[in-house]
């Protein structure tokens, strides 16, 4: 059972787990950003609570990811100890549902031994028609670039390998963190350290992931419920709306 105390810091309020991780996630809690702000609120344009329905016994919920490609909105989680296999759910209109429009079980090839495979993102790239997969490196300073070739995530695919991450505020929270593609901008988010409620936000800028380049360099997080699981964050762009999810039971 998740565990989680609440605390007052400067005024924003703190999750601190006590336990671990939820082991078994059964929905997502989503809200959306708000134009012209700096704030993502719950529910906002949104369905607050999504289930997920038909996950695999041995699904890993503390690791998991989420894209829109242009049709179908898509979640992945990898395999229990496994570092080179995902499953992936599609949106069937009422759930995210195992395999739905999907390929069941993926794989990931290639991955350099500096790659941090304990989280990772996944966006679909519409200006070349690609997947795309990230691991942060093990400094957690880069990011190891992966594309889907038609059989697998392969290490390198139409892709650049290694990117760099610049200019992130020393109390950036390096194990929580999600990366999108807007149509024009990609963009690299990572929480502030113990809190819940501010994520940092990069953007692409030809040459390495750079912090407050073309972006609101800092964003608002409200509204989510207390049920959220805080210790990780899934974002996307849908083609209208910037959405972000936190898993729930």
């Amino acid at each position: 059972m998740n565990i989680k105390k609440s605390l007052k810091v400067m005024g924003a309020v703190v999750f601190m787990a006590l336990g671990a991780s939820f082991a078994q996630a059964q929905s997502l809690n989503q809200g959306a950003y708000i134009p012209g702000t700096d704030t993502y609120q719950f529910g906002y344009n949104s369905i607050a609570n999504i289930q997920i329905s038909g996950a695999p016994a041995d699904t890993d919920y503390k690791r998991s990811a989420i894209a829109h490609d242009g049709s179908t909105y898509r979640l992945y989680f990898f395999k229990k100890d496994s570092n080179n296999t995902l499953y992936q759910f599609g949106w069937n209109g009422s759930v995210y549902q195992y395999g739905y429009n999907s390929i069941p079980v993926l794989t990931i090839t290639g991955a350099p031994a500096d790659a941090n495979t304990q989280s990772f993102g996944i966006l679909y790239d519409n200006s070349t028609s690609t997947y795309r997969l990230y691991f942060l490196s093990q400094d957690k300073n880069s990011l190891h670039q992966f594309g889907w070739n038609g059989s697998t995530y392969q290490y390198g695919y139409n892709s650049i390998p290694v990117i760099p991450i610049t200019g992130a505020p020393a109390d950036a929270d390096k194990n929580r963190w999600e990366i999108l593609h807007d149509g024009s901008a990609y963009r690299l988010y990572f929480a502030k350290k113990y809190v819940n409620d501010r994520l940092y936000q990069f953007s692409w800028n030809g040459s390495s992931y750079q912090f407050g380049y073309n972006s609101i360099p800092e964003l608002k997080v409200v509204g989510f419920p207390a049920n959220s699981d805080f210790s990780s964050f899934d974002i996307l762009y849908d083609g209208s709306a910037y959405r972000l999810y936190f898993l729930a039971p």
